[in-house]
């Protein structure tokens, strides 16, 4: 497995991954774009994606920059270890089936956060999809080291109704939760 940074030639890929995993309409080429640029300071990526042997997209993690993304109505940034300025956003993750459990998904997130330490934050936060088979994210999540803020009910249902998310366990009108987690960065 190679870890690369993300770049417009993983863009359908990504969006092919994305929405096999998280439901249709949850990714598109334009707002992969967007997503793209909230993760570059400095010169510095912070999206990546894992590629296999025979050169094909197995994984991704889309990562903002602090400073590059705005909190929304499921942020509880009085609960947050650093401020806002300092905060990462871990956007999304996404694994193949096939290559789950292998190490993947920690590989991207290493990753990442050098990249946003590179940059200068000091935490990252993400809104973990508990619904995940066996809640898996959230104790991938937890497991790195981050720690629960807050559990967020109908986090994506807003998607459902505006922009046509069709998610992969509720269908088309999303219930799902989300547990909003930071990780906090070592020094060094």
């Amino acid at each position: 497995m190679q870890i690369s940074e993300l770049t417009p030639a993983f863009f359908p890929a990504v969006v092919s991954l994305a929405n096999a995993i998280h439901g249709d309409n949850y990714l598109n080429h334009a707002s992969l774009v967007a997503m793209h640029l909230q993760g570059i300071v400095k010169g510095i990526n912070a999206s990546f994606v894992a590629i296999d042997e025979q050169q094909q997209l197995i994984g991704y993690r889309l990562s903002f920059a602090a400073g590059q993304w705005q909190p929304d109505r499921w942020c509880t940034e009085a609960l947050w270890p650093v401020p806002c300025a300092d905060m990462a956003y871990f956007k999304s993750v996404g694994v193949s089936a096939g290559q789950r459990g292998k190490g993947v998904a920690s590989s991207l997130l290493q990753a990442s956060v050098a990249a946003l330490k590179q940059q200068g934050a000091k935490a990252g936060l993400a809104h973990i999809w508990r619904e995940s088979p066996g809640n898996a994210a959230q104790r991938y999540f937890s497991y790195a080291g981050a720690v629960l803020v807050k559990v967020h009910p109908q986090r994506w249902r807003h998607l459902s109704e505006t922009a046509g998310y069709y998610c992969p366990i509720c269908g088309a009108l999303c219930n799902c939760s989300a547990a909003e987690m930071v990780l906090t960065f070592s020094a060094g």
